[in-house]
This record gives structure tokens, C-alpha cells and sequence, in this order.
């Protein structure tokens, strides 16, 4: 796994009820939906990261959501093209920031799309997810750079499903060829010869968890999933995130790593 000393985060604004979602749960608390950022990033400083805290930005109601707008590889920050229309102009402060952490920027380019959540790093191989917001010719794009940086990829086409808003909404990796799926993911070919812990679709939410150095930061409210992550000798870090699954967030959605 790669070990990770930094992390990028920004606090939901005072639009983030605005912000784009298909879930049923009702409009989010804001006071909420800030006291638990606050233990997101407590949860990342108890791993070891030491976070850079971007202002919110208003004009962008997901900006919180800051995964969305870079993939990061140890040399390389790639910056995104993210496939909502409203969100493409989330990308000009991260760049801004990144610009202070690496020597080499790249860009997604029209007409590809890109979300960062569509991306899960498995080791030195990369999953490619082809959903509504990440496009065939912006899976194409970040494939190329990739491969450039040393990494295989592989695309994972999930336009089919109407649970899945990104690829890792259903997955995550727990580094040993350890993957976290939910049931509508764990039979794909793309997928063999990984070691899989299969989430049922009741618990679903909770696939969307992430390794960070010793430790899993994920959902609190999922027991079952805890002890099968505790069983691999992993530090459980749960953190509630009641007030971002309401706009289609999860866990990874709220940091870059690197």
C-alpha cells in the first residue's frame, strides 16, 4: 500500500443542500453535516496525514466532495473533468493547491469526463470505472497517463446500474489484493483473483471505506463489516456520515490522499 502523509479536504458551504443527489433521505443538516467533517478529519490525522483545510466554496454546492477533482500518483497529480457540468469549476482552487505538492500537473481534456471517484488504486493496477460521469474518452485519457507512471489499468463499465453514482460507491481496496465489493460487483471477471469481501446490498453504503497507512476509515454503523476489516489486523477508524450520504457522498469523496 502506499503510505500516505497528506490529505486535501474542504468543508461543505452554506449551498450544500443544493449540491446534486438521488437519494431519498432528506435535505441535509448543515451544522451536522460540519461536525462530521470535523471527525473525518480527525479520523485522517489519527492516520498519520497532515491536512491541507481548502475555504468552502459556495458557488459549488459538491465541493466538498474534493476526490472528484484529482487523481493523484506518487510523481503525478492528474486533474479531473468532472462529468457534472456544475461542478468543472471545483477543479481551478485544488489545482492551485496541488501546484504547491507536485512539480507535475496533467489535465483531462474535452471531450472526456472524469470524476476521481470513478478511480480505485489497487496496488501498481487501477480500476477505471466508465460511468454517467466519467466517459469512455476520459477513461481513455487517465489510462494513458497512467500507464505513463508505471500502473496497468483495467475499465469497469457500470453505466448498466442504477445503484452505482461512481465505481467506488461499490468498492475499495484494503491493499494485500483485498477488495471491498458490494453483491453487484463481487461476481465481475474484473475482479478474479482478488481476495473479496462481499458487502450485502442492506449494508451497501458502508463498501465506500478507505485505507489510510495501518488503518480503514469507514461508516460508523456497520458491524459486520468492522470485524471482517478487524480480522485482517487493521486499525477501524468508523466515523458517521449520515449527513453526506444524503448527497451521494461517501467516505473517500471527502479527501485527496497522497
Amino acid at each position: 500500500m502506499t503510505h500516505f502523509t497528506r490529505a486535501i479536504v474542504r468543508p461543505p458551504g452554506a449551498t450544500y443542500a443544493d449540491g446534486i443527489t438521488s437519494a431519498d433521505l432528506g435535505a441535509p443538516d448543515l451544522p451536522l453535516a460540519l461536525e462530521q467533517h470535523q471527525g473525518y478529519c480527525a479520523a485522517l490525522e489519527a492516520a498519520g496525514l497532515t491536512l491541507t483545510h481548502l475555504p468552502p466554496e459556495d458557488a459549488y454546492p459538491d465541493s466538498t466532495f474534493v476526490e472528484d477533482t484529482a487523481v493523484l500518483t506518487p510523481a503525478l497529480a492528474i486533474i479531473s473533468h468532472p462529468g457534472a457540468p456544475s461542478r468543472q469549476g471545483e477543479i481551478h482552487t485544488v489545482r492551485a493547491a496541488l501546484t504547491g505538492f507536485y512539480p507535475r500537473l496533467a489535465a483531462i481534456e474535452p471531450p472526456g469526463t472524469l470524476d476521481g471517484g470513478d478511480i480505485c488504486e489497487a496496488g501498481d493496477h487501477v480500476f477505471i470505472g466508465v460511468t454517467a460521469r466519467t466517459n469512455p474518452a476520459g477513461a481513455a485519457q487517465l489510462a494513458a497517463l497512467l500507464q505513463g507512471e508505471g500502473f496497468t489499468t483495467s475499465l469497469v463499465d457500470v453505466r448498466g446500474s442504477t445503484a452505482l453514482l461512481h465505481l467506488k460507491t461499490g468498492m475499495s481496496y484494503l491493499g494485500d489484493r483485498t477488495l471491498v465489493l458490494v453483491d453487484e460487483l463481487a461476481e465481475r471477471p474484473e475482479f478474479a483473483g482478488y481476495r473479496i469481501i462481499r458487502v450485502p446490498t442492506a449494508a451497501a453504503y458502508a463498501a465506500n471505506c478507505i485505507r489510510v497507512n495501518d488503518a480503514v476509515i469507514l461508516p460508523a454503523g456497520y458491524p459486520a463489516l468492522e470485524a471482517q476489516i478487524a480480522a485482517l489486523g487493521l486499525r477501524l477508524l468508523p466515523v458517521p456520515m449520515s449527513e453526506y450520504q444524503k448527497m451521494d457522498g461517501g467516505l473517500s469523496c471527502l479527501s485527496l490522499r497522497f
